[in-house]
Parts: structure tokens; sequence; C-alpha cells
């Protein structure tokens, strides 16, 4: 009897190339189970990740406090519409009018940082219609990120995204983002809204001037017009308070928020205060997904658990190890040039456009970490990251730059 060799069962990557849309490229690992700042593959190779998944996973992963709101509410309700009111989503709307600091906000809940964005961008078009029919510009800057949306897509400031899907509506002008003066002169009656990054997060890891934030806080008062702030990537702690624009001067009327908010879960809010918390009504806009109870209890524990364990004041203490870190790496290690962003959402500065193949020498040595601009490395670890974790990735990092200067000509 003859017998046959069943053929070789395929690998995920295999199987992803067949029916996975290739949006992002060929996948570079392939992750089974996280836990804490670490990711493990089959066979249990241990990754320590310090990109948290974009700004995401900012307890770590599988926090315990997460799963269990998520294993509780899961068992108990998932979806209900709304059309209804459940406990975890009027909860979280209550808690994120408190960690604003804003009594009288009003919250849309949506299911990313994209859709919170469109409904802010909505928002602002009603609020600036209901002053004058044509009031429906926006002014965003150049380097930004709003997403991928047709809406959010267009106030991104970065050209090359927009090519493949011309023409876009032809309503969004974009300033340098280090401009106070062109900000200004851009904002006019027609202007409904500013949009803005406190510290551009895919543009670079930029923080973006105090100049710039008061012009923008001024030419909306002018020209009343809505401050809108992006803070997708740089909220629930990211940058140390939180909100980044907490620790400027300037109040946003409107604020989004994605990402760390529920750890990984779906899930995106557009909060609003003031005369902008009165702009929507019924019917004005809606979601199927948004306030699902499930992300909801997610996120409540997020915040439940960040105020609870102290870990803005421990991401505070460790972004300044993390920086001081990378700054001893200036004239010590090769091409390591400067230090840039705030909290733990920092850039490594290089002197040279080398930042993917220090990404790439990075994941030779199980450290995630990713080239978001070509001479900048971008570093998002959780807000749990440990003392001893910190100093392994810097010693990785320095290990990685030494050998990029080896292979680099």
């Amino acid at each position: 009897m003859t017998t046959t060799t069943p053929p070789p069962t395929p690998s995920l990557a295999q199987r992803a190339a067949v029916h996975v849309m290739p949006t992002y490229g060929e996948p570079r690992a392939t992750f089974v189970r996280g836990q804490g700042s670490m990711l493990f593959e089959a066979d249990g190779t241990a990754w320590l990740d310090l990109l948290c998944g974009l700004a995401v996973t900012s307890l770590g992963h599988a926090h315990p406090a997460v799963a269990r709101a998520v294993g509780e509410q899961a068992t108990t309700l998932v979806h209900t519409s709304n059309l209804y009111l459940t406990p975890p989503a009027v909860e979280l709307a209550e808690r994120l009018a408190r960690i604003t600091g804003w009594s009288d906000a009003k919250v849309f809940l949506a299911q990313c940082g994209a859709t919170a964005n469109e409904a802010a961008i909505k928002l602002a078009r009603r609020h600036g219609k209901a002053q004058h029919p044509e009031k429906v510009r926006v002014v965003a800057l150049e380097g930004s990120f709003h997403g991928r949306t047709l809406a959010t897509l267009e106030a991104t400031g970065q050209p090359a995204k927009h090519v493949p899907y011309e023409p876009l509506s032809g309503l969004v002008d974009h300033v340098p983002f280090d401009d106070p003066q062109a900000l200004t002169a851009a904002v006019g009656d027609q202007t409904c809204a500013v949009l803005l990054e406190v510290v551009q997060g895919e543009g670079g890891v930029r923080p973006v001037p105090p100049e710039v934030l008061a012009a923008a806080r001024d030419a909306c008062d002018a020209h009343g017009a809505l401050l809108i702030a992006d803070e997708v990537q740089t909220g629930m702690g990211r940058t140390g308070p939180w909100f980044a624009f907490q620790e400027t001067e300037v109040v946003p009327d409107v604020l989004t928020v994605a990402k760390a908010l529920a750890n990984g879960l779906p899930i995106g809010a557009c909060i609003a205060h003031g005369a902008a918390a009165e702009v929507f009504g019924p019917g004005d806009h809606a979601t199927t997904f948004g306030g699902n109870p499930v992300t909801c209890a997610a996120a409540n524990a997020v915040i439940d658990t960040i105020e609870q364990g102290g870990l803005l004041g421990q991401a505070a203490s460790r972004s300044r190890r993390l920086v001081a870190g990378l700054t001893s790496m200036i004239g010590t290690a090769p091409y390591a040039a400067g230090v840039r962003g705030r909290g733990l959402l920092l850039g490594l500065e290089l002197d040279a456009a080398v930042a993917a193949e220090v990404e790439a020498a990075c994941r030779d040595r199980n450290l995630l970490v990713n080239a978001v601009a070509p001479d900048v490395l971008r570093l998002a670890p959780p807000l749990t990251i440990s003392r001893e974790e910190v100093d392994l990735a810097l010693a990785t990092i320095a290990d990685a730059l030494r050998a990029v200067a080896v292979t680099h000509p």
C-alpha cells in the first residue's frame, strides 16, 4: 500500500494572503498571546512591546481589570442599539466629562478615532451652518493625521494619502504646523472649525507649538468657529495628564479620543462642552455600535484602573527614565540626534534617514517600535511598563543603532 504525504499546513500569513486585503503590507510577526508589556509567538518567543498597538494597549496586554469587566458585561448584555440606554454608556459619558474637567460636557460614543473625528467635523459643520449656509470649511495642519474616512482623510495633512481618492471636497485648508500667522490668516468667516493634534503622532511625534494653539483658539473665537482637539493618540494619560491640552493654556470646544480608551477594544468618543455641546439633536448623527455596553465597560475599567493605580504619576516617572536614557545616546550611539514628544509618546530623532532600518534591527532583537518618519523612531510603551523593561528597551535600541551603523553605507 502506498501512502501519500498530506500537504503542509499553510501558515497564518499564507492564509491571510489569500483572503485578507493587503492594506497593511506584509505582516512582520504573528502573535497569539500578550501579557503586560510582552507579546508572545506560538512557540513562546517573547517580544517587548514599545508600540502598544499604536498607542492603544496603555494598560498592557490582557489587563485583568479590563478582562474582568469585558467578561462580566459580555455575559450580561452585549447590544441594544442607541434607541435605549445602558448603564456602561452613561457611566462612561459621566467619567469622560469628569476627566476632561468639563461639567457640562456631552459625549457622542463612536467606534474608533476616525469616526470620532467624523462626528466632530459634522458637529462643527452643523454649528457653522446655523450661522451661515457657507460656513463649512475646516483648517488643519500639515503633517497631521485624523483618520481614513473621506472627511478625516481630507483633514489629514499628508497629501500622498489623498492622491488615490481624489477628487476630495476641497473644503479643508492646510497650514504649516508651526506657523501661527499662517493659521490666523487661513481662518475666516467660512471656517467652521480648526482641527489639530496637540502632539502630532503619525506626523513624526511633533508637539504643536503653544503659539499655534493660542492662534487657533483666538481665530476660532474671532470667527465663531469651533476648536477641535484630536487626542485620539495623546489621550488617556499618554502624554502625562489625561489629555495633552490640559498641559497647555488652550481649551478646545470639542475633544476626540479613541485608541487607549478601552485598551484595545474598538471605541471612540467625541466630547463637546459649552455651546458646542448643544449642537446635535435627534437624527443629526447616529451609529449602530457606538456606546456598545461591552466596550464601554472596558473603557470604564480603564479609567478606574488609571485612577486607582496612580498610573498618570507612574507614567511620568517612566517617561523621565526613558527620556534620560534616550538623551544619553546622543553622542554615544550612532545616529541618535535628539528626543522629542511628551510623556510616553516619544520620538528618537536620527541624523540620517535610517529609521526603517533601526526599526528592523529592533525587531530582529524582539523589540517593537516603529519608524514614524524617515529619521524618527516612535516609542509608545504602556503606562504600566516597569523600570527593568525601560532599561531593556534602551539597551536594545542602542544595540540596534550600532548594528545599523555597521551595515549601512
